[in-house]
């Protein structure tokens, strides 16, 4: 498994900080010889060098229009001293089982969870390359350095490419050094520089491949009749029309289904329904529109928006598990000189991804392939063996690129789909989704109800804060939650960055079954963000205070969050006159997505009729060493446009078991015309390294609202926003 060497079992399985660096994938060497290699030197799992001098990562995470491959290419460039121009990105590993870590893309921790290990291979690939040269040379390994694909010799000038080295370097015993010195950060030539995406070219020029563009020699195309109520299943079938129509080739009645995983079942994984597998997508989906199918429609038929926010208001109104106890909120609250209350919903809402779910599966005797945009390959590659029948190590996941993810395609049911369609009827398939299927059969993120009181001293700073939450869970699905508390519930809302000396956060749940419930971008902080800092701005002014100077009195223990809040209030202009005229506030918010901080503060104008307008967002953020400062700033004002379109008008409601949004037309999502200017200021940081996905969607929404507060004296406490009662 070494160039060039043998190696023992324990050292092929060798880690370092997550990273496999005791092997490299090449030819088994024979025991005792020493013949130099000629093909590509391959220090490690993640780096192949050619003697063309093409440097090929092979990266474990999914590109999804976040960019995060090239910050990943950054991190191994930088230690390696390549050129840039030389680096490519290789094709995912299609065997996540047999990976160094866990395959899967999510949470902001693509960046921040590899910044140890990929540094740390290009370092190891990096030394090996020097001691190449200077075996080369004959000359002391410390007279040499290396730059852009370079090793130099200092005293003579001399160069030689990496590409003439892979051969020696391939050949040296022991062949990966075990212990690496990574760069002084004020070294680095790469990391912190404005790089443009690799992936960008193919994107422009049409010859990027995603999910839904994938073709297979012999492969149809399936439409799928799920349920329209949630939880339903199929009584009965009448496909004859169907049969006869020109392209169709199968019928293929599926189940509802989940996979089981370590921990427990995933809740509602699949939707029962009737596939139509045609020659073409659209004689697949007119073949779908004539099927005659008999509905069970089951429990949830009854359900509706109004009776589960009935049912949620209902356990707000008791005592439920705690959460967090902090000091005697009690007590605190009793001898407080004022107290307020107040009331908090947010809805369930959808990822919306711009490329609706889908997925390509070949199913044979000896193996399984799967072509998916997924962002977790680890499940997808379980649930595929589940469904087939076969042993994980059978099944190969090509990932592709993915148009948006958010949480989304952590979930493996469109990959179960596919793998049963394609076992049924013996040839390779491909399931697309309509944006309708996609809208009214996702993973939604929890609905929650959220009744605060706090309690204020004299000088109008908060001694006492409790909060209940009461919420639909979505960790039921791992199976049972660990004390009976849902993280997804309550992150965002426990161990709170001020300091309030007596907290008391409670939480309830109400377990729907039938509504499938899943990660959204930044899960709970995502609504928690929304209700605590919106609370807190009704804190701020119950007390006569300015919001950003309590935050800033409040928060002198937390560095990372005052220097954040300073940069985003300096940048706005925070306490400076808007626009004459009525209609004009400004409102600030911060989250965190740990380690990184966001602040933001949003400009608003509000019509006479309530219209909402959002003109400017001033956004800052510490996520510390920033490894493309132009990647952070898209990655944040992606946030923030996402963010705001969940607070604007992201809802989904049910009617009579039915998710009742089926498009964009009744599901909107920020134009073009009424996008903001959203100015990014990244906080020179040396703190722990953090993701940008997350960080920038929980802000806005409270943001807005308190802006739409001080412009009108109004209170939003409901999303989504709509129009304000002025």
């Amino acid at each position: 498994m070494s160039s060039g060497t043998s190696i023992t079992r324990r050292q092929f399985v060798e880690t370092t900080a997550g990273l496999v660096i005791g092997f490299s994938i090449g030819p088994r060497a024979v025991p005792g010889t020493r013949a130099r290699p000629t093909g590509p030197f391959t220090p490690n799992a993640w780096i192949r060098i050619d003697p063309d001098g093409i440097v090929t990562l092979t990266l474990d995470r999914s590109e999804m229009g976040q960019g995060s491959q090239t910050g990943l290419a950054m991190l191994l460039a930088e230690e390696l001293d390549a050129d840039w121009s030389a680096i490519r990105l290789g094709p995912m590993p299609e065997n996540p089982a047999g990976w160094s870590r866990t395959m899967r893309t999510g949470g902001s921790h693509a960046i921040e969870g590899s910044w140890d290990p990929l540094r740390k291979a290009g370092a190891a690939a990096r030394e090996m390359l020097l001691r190449a040269a200077a075996e080369t040379w004959g000359v002391d390994k410390r007279e040499c350095r290396t730059e852009k694909g370079q090793v130099v010799h200092a005293a003579s000038g001399r160069r030689l490419a990496y590409g003439r080295l892979v051969a020696r370097a391939a050949a040296l015993a022991p062949p990966v050094p075990t212990d690496v010195t990574l760069k002084d950060p004020k070294d680095f030539k790469i990391i912190g520089t404005r790089v443009r995406r690799i992936d960008t070219p193919s994107k422009v020029d049409g010859s990027a491949v995603f999910g839904i563009d994938v073709k297979v020699p012999g492969m149809l195309i399936a439409s799928i009749e799920r349920s329209p109520v949630l939880g339903g299943k199929v009584k009965q079938v009448n496909a004859e029309r169907t049969k006869d129509l020109p392209g169709v080739r199968h019928v293929v009645e599926l189940e509802a289904s989940s996979w089981m995983g370590p921990a427990g079942g995933w809740a509602a994984g699949c939707a029962a329904g009737v596939a139509v597998v045609a020659d073409t997508y659209w004689q697949a989906l007119v073949g779908r529109r004539a099927l005659q199918i008999d509905w069970d429609e089951g429990g949830a038929a009854t359900l509706d928006s109004a009776s589960v926010r009935s049912q949620l208001a209902g356990l707000g109104e008791n005592p439920a598990i705690v959460a967090e106890n902090t000091g005697d909120a009690t007590t605190a609250m009793a001898s407080a000189a004022k107290r307020i209350d107040a009331v908090y919903d947010v809805p369930f809402i959808h990822h919306a991804t711009m490329e609706p779910m889908n997925c390509t599966a070949h199913v044979q005797p000896d193996g399984v392939d799967v072509w998916a945009p997924t962002q977790n390959q680890g499940d997808a590659q379980k649930v595929a063996a589940q469904v087939s029948g076969l042993p994980v190590d059978k099944v190969r996941i090509h990932t592709t690129l993915s148009g948006g993810g958010f949480g989304r395609r952590l979930e493996p049911d469109f990959v179960s789909e596919a793998v049963r369609i394609s076992k049924a009827v013996g040839a390779p398939v491909k399931v697309i989704w309509s944006r309708e299927d996609d809208m009214r059969n996702g993973f939604y993120r929890p609905t929650s109800y959220n009744k605060f009181t706090a309690g204020l001293d004299a000088s109008g700073r908060p001694v006492a804060w409790t909060h209940r939450i009461a919420g639909t869970p979505l960790r039921y699905k791992f199976g049972p939650l660990e004390k009976g508390i849902d993280d997804s519930l309550i992150d965002g809302a426990v161990m709170l960055p001020y300091a309030i000396p007596n907290v008391h956060v409670e939480q309830a749940t109400l377990e729907l079954a039938p509504v499938p419930r899943g990660p959204w971008r930044s899960v709970g902080v995502s609504h928690n963000g929304f209700v605590t800092e919106c609370f807190f701005d009704e804190i701020a002014a119950a007390g006569g205070r300015d919001p950003v100077e309590l935050r800033r009195e409040l928060l002198q223990n937390k560095p990372r969050h005052l220097r954040a809040l300073n940069l985003a209030a300096e940048k706005s202009g925070w306490g400076t006159p808007l626009t004459a005229g009525g209609g004009h506030g400004r409102g600030i918010a911060l989250a965190e997505w740990g380690p990184t901080v966001c602040v933001e503060v949003a400009e608003v104008v509000v019509d006479a009729d309530g219209t909402v307008h959002v003109p400017r967002v001033t956004c800052a953020v510490d996520c510390g060493p920033a490894v493309n400062p132009g990647q952070i700033e898209a990655q944040i004002q992606g946030g923030v446009i996402f963010g705001l379109s969940a607070a604007l008008y992201g809802e989904i409601t049910l009617a009579g078991g039915r998710v009742v949004q089926g498009n964009f037309d009744t599901y909107p999502v920020v134009r073009m015309p009424e996008a903001p200017v959203v100015d990014v200021h990244i906080v020179d940081s040396s703190d722990k390294i953090g993701g940008t996905g997350e960080p920038g969607v929980p802000p806005i929404a409270p943001a807005v609202c308190n802006a739409i507060f001080a412009a009108t004296g109004k209170r939003v406490r409901k999303l989504p926003i709509g129009k304000v009662v002025v």
